[in-house]
């Protein structure tokens, strides 16, 4: 039987001598600005940077609003008429749903100051 220590080199080994290369002007995207990752081109510059997040992130909170309400009513359905059980399963609807909400005002609240009251260029 190998040892672990001879199983973890020849693992690393592999690895090391497959790894090609990389200079920073071949992972440019066609814009020339941009840098290119499995996630796709992410810009490089702060304001285009936080466009492009924010989107991704307002769907990951929607999307785990969404997984806690889906708990919620399978604890409600579990929960065999027990008042705490019951109780507990509405609090968890309860605070998805107002996760849910602070995620949509939060985007309306930053569309009307950054595009309606301050004006910002670039930011749509």
């Amino acid at each position: 039987m190998p040892s672990t220590i001879g199983v973890f080199a020849g693992i690393t080994a592999t690895f090391l001598s497959s790894v090609k290369p990389v200079s920073a002007m071949e992972t440019l995207c066609a814009d020339g600005i941009s840098v290119n990752t499995a996630l796709g081109c992410i810009p490089v510059q702060m304001d285009k940077f936080i466009a492009w997040l924010l989107p991704y992130l307002f769907g990951i909170g929607g999307g785990i609003a969404f997984l806690l309400i889906i708990y919620g009513f399978i604890l409600i359905t579990t929960s065999n008429g027990d008042p705490k059980a019951v109780q507990g399963a509405k609090e968890t609807i309860t605070s998805a749903l107002v996760g849910l909400l602070i995620c949509i005002f939060a985007i309306f609240l930053l569309r009307l100051i950054t595009v309606d009251i301050l004006k910002i260029p670039g930011i749509s």
